[in-house]
């Protein structure tokens, strides 16, 4: 009797050690099943505007590499933030917010590294621009947003800035003069613009509208699809095609949040953003041709600046390197930047 019931534990044990795991919900390799998760992502500009379009298009290639485990939400207009950008960066590392997509320009405010993008007329073209931002310049700056809790997944490029105001067409520096100028509250903004003859006014953009209708300011300054996006023909008669300043675009995951997720997840979300890099590089060339007819369409007067123009501008930046190199507050990385796209004397 004492020989069965032996035997029977064996059995069982043997049995027990062959079985195989049940697959859980809590996900990761190893054969188990990713837990869905639903992340929001909040851009600032509006539904119509071509990185909230590229945010939706993001969101539905998660959802396609991710098997249905990632589900994002899109919200426009700083609606999750009450449009305050800084109140943004800091919700995101908090995790009050799960994603974000805000331009390099104002998260230099917070590192001054990311400043040294719109250093003005730095950048030939798009192509330049994007090849730096892929670069080991890039990743140091998307590794410098660690301690603010934020993972930087990668960075979108961003139709180069362009000039709007209401009182006469702007050929160059002198046509500035006097002008009371929005600009993102960043001070290569109020340097470069203030050197130019102009009068910077930083101003969160939820404001701009009000502002411009109001004249408490003159003009502004945006990549092409914000004039039209935003309404700003409303109150804008004139747009200088100046190509001034480059920016970009940080999409940023709360770091916790994307820890939390399984390596497939994870490998989704990083994929994704690469990907649509380059679908918004050209997007943002198609839109902006359809941009400028469509606000030519409702009685802006539009010039483009020849090259002997842009000089003229950029001469005004040249003498605001040392100055801006200050502002970066790291003249090694400002010195590599420059050295990259071969500006360094």
């Amino acid at each position: 009797m004492a020989k069965r019931i032996l035997v029977l534990v064996l059995v069982f044990f043997v049995l027990a050690g062959c079985s195989k795991p049940t697959p859980t919900s809590e996900g990761g390799s190893n054969g188990q099943t990713a837990k869905k998760v639903v992340m929001n992502l909040a851009t600032p500009d509006p539904d119509s505007s071509s990185i909230t379009v590229a945010a939706k298009e993001f969101a539905k290639v998660v959802g396609e590499k991710s098997n249905g485990s990632i589900e994002i939400k899109v919200s426009p207009n700083g609606s999750l933030y009450g449009g305050d950008p800084a109140a943004a960066v800091k919700q995101l590392g908090a995790g009050s917010l799960d994603m974000l997509v805000l331009s390099t320009s104002l998260y230099a405010n917070f590192e001054p590294r990311f400043a040294a993008i719109s250093v003005p007329y730095l950048f030939n073209d798009t192509k330049q621009l994007e090849d730096y931002l892929n670069s080991d310049l890039g990743k140091t700056l998307l590794q410098s947003l660690e301690p603010l809790g934020i993972k930087g997944l990668g960075f979108w490029t961003r139709s180069f800035r362009q000039m709007t105001n209401s009182k006469r067409p702007i050929t160059g520096p002198q046509d500035l003069k006097g002008l009371r100028f929005r600009v993102p509250n960043n001070p290569l903004w109020v340097e470069f613009f203030k050197a130019a003859g102009a009068a910077p006014t930083p101003m969160a953009f939820g404001e701009v509208y009000n502002a411009l209708q109001l004249k408490t300011i003159d003009g502004q300054e945006n990549p092409i699809d914000i004039p039209m996006s935003a309404k700003f023909y409303e109150v804008q008669k004139y747009l200088t095609i100046s190509n001034h300043m480059a920016d970009a675009w940080v999409v940023g995951i709360n770091a916790k949040k994307f820890a939390g997720l399984t390596s497939e997840q994870q490998q989704a979300l990083t994929e994704a953003a690469k990907e649509i890099q380059a679908w918004k590089a050209k997007y943002d060339a198609d839109q902006d041709a359809k941009a400028v007819e469509f606000l030519k369409s409702k009685g802006m007067q539009i010039n483009t600046l020849t090259a002997e123009q842009q000089k003229a501008f950029a001469d005004v930046a040249k003498p605001l390197y040392p100055k801006f190199a200050e502002l970066v507050k790291d003249k090694d990385f400002f010195g590599k930047t420059l050295q990259f796209v071969g500006k360094a004397n």
